[in-house]
């Protein structure tokens, strides 16, 4: 068996933070990182929390969902995650998570725009929204997925409506820090909403 020891830890240090930061509660969301050189993922294993994973329950699959090497049933998106390590190749690590003000954000359906300069700054385009109607992306939403990458190339996050981030970056923390920001600018984008309707008047 080969050992996975380090991305499984910095896989456990970029859950933990993002639970902490209240970007992904309970037992939902996933997330995943690539193993370098080969077409292998270790993803969060179905049911688990952020906050219990742990390196006995981080499965290595193909990027098509199949087990390699764990115990345990692959989180559902494995599908998604296996995908976009297929079509963007400079992808290391994928979050998504349930974060509240990012939800509410795609429910208006408009892409989630750089309302601060640090977003400007880190991301330098819009967050693009995908209304699917399934509580998982389907494969026959990824030319949906592939679209934004082709349209976007270095694409940090897109958001998914009623269901939340998928955050992506190089290593699987830059994908998480990238599922923060976007958490944080959908906030900010209500805010400013809120103050540009005078409510302070």
């Amino acid at each position: 068996m080969s050992n996975y020891d380090n991305i499984k830890d910095e896989m456990i240090l970029a859950a933990s933070r993002a639970y902490t930061r209240g970007i992904q509660t309970g037992s939902g969301g996933n997330f995943s990182a690539r193993v370098p050189g080969k077409d292998l993922m270790i993803v969060k294993s179905s049911g688990g929390s952020f906050m219990d994973a742990n390196r006995d329950n981080l499965i290595v699959t193909d990027f098509d969902g199949t087990v390699v090497e764990g115990t345990g049933k692959p989180t559902r998106e494995a599908l998604l995650h296996g995908y976009i390590y297929k079509i963007a190749p400079t992808v290391g690590g994928v979050m998504h998570c349930h974060a509240p003000w990012s939800i509410g954000w795609a429910y208006t359906r408009k892409p989630l725009d750089g309302v601060t300069l640090h977003t400007q700054l880190k991301f330098g385009c819009p967050i693009h929204v995908l209304d699917v109607k399934t509580p998982m992306v389907e494969q026959k939403d990824f030319p949906l997925v592939k679209s934004l990458f082709d349209e976007t190339p270095g694409l940090p996050a897109f958001l998914l409506v009623d269901h939340g981030i998928v955050a992506v970056g190089d290593t699987v923390i830059n994908a998480e820090h990238n599922a923060e920001l976007v958490e944080e600018t959908a906030m900010v984008a209500f805010l400013k909403a809120i103050a540009a309707s005078k409510l302070f008047d």
